[in-house]
């Protein structure tokens, strides 16, 4: 409630902790011990987002969604082979006290490995965490022979969009070879490569 970085305190606890997880007041508290900023809880707060809050409280309680622009992943291949991947969310809007989302469930939300692929997602979080899509993506790669692209499809697509879980991801494997995968009408998306080559794109056409 109070970590300005969440991503930053995410690496810390990768890096200088035996854990893979920490929430609620132990979080905050390594927050503190590592000299991370903290800032009042109103810094999060913005007018878009109250009145997200306010249409999703009177809205009935299934029709709760992730927010459409609440969160930012990223994958990247580095020059010594190292894949990485990290997600970044506002979660579900109106969501009950407590809930855990899918953006630092490793596996869920957010996996990586050098031997297969680099994956963030975003979506109804609730469908990524039962499908375990992001290592579900990468498994496929790293035991089938699938490709990326052929992965990410047959789990986004296929598995998810069967389920009934709406959302995509961005991956990376070993080869730099992306996949931008989504079983919406758009996801907002971008990547460069090695060249300085950029793309920005929203919809599926594009």
């Amino acid at each position: 409630r109070h970590v300005k970085s969440p991503i930053g305190l995410a690496r810390l606890v990768m890096d200088v902790s035996p854990h893979v997880m920490l929430s609620g007041q132990g979080a905050e508290e390594f927050a503190l011990e590592q000299g991370l900023e903290p800032v009042a809880n109103r810094y999060f707060v913005t007018e878009r987002r109250q009145r997200e809050l306010a249409a999703a409280l009177d809205a009935s309680a299934g029709s709760f969604r992730e927010s459409l622009m609440g969160t930012v992943g990223a994958v990247a291949l580095d020059a010594a082979g190292d894949l990485a991947a990290a997600t970044s969310t506002g979660g579900m809007t109106a969501k009950r006290w407590g809930r855990v989302g899918d953006s630092p469930v490793i596996g869920a939300g957010t996996y990586a490995a050098n031997d297969c692929c680099a994956v963030s997602a975003t979506g109804h979080g609730e469908y990524f965490i039962r499908a375990a899509v992001a290592r579900d993506i990468c498994a496929r790669v790293q035991y089938t022979g699938a490709s990326l692209a052929e992965a990410a499809d047959a789990v986004v697509k296929g598995q998810l969009a069967e389920m009934g879980g709406e959302g995509g991801i961005i991956a990376i494997d070993p080869a730099g070879n992306l996949s931008l995968t989504f079983n919406t009408a758009g996801m907002y998306r971008a990547s460069i490569d090695t060249r300085g080559r950029v793309y920005v794109a929203i919809f599926g056409d594009e």
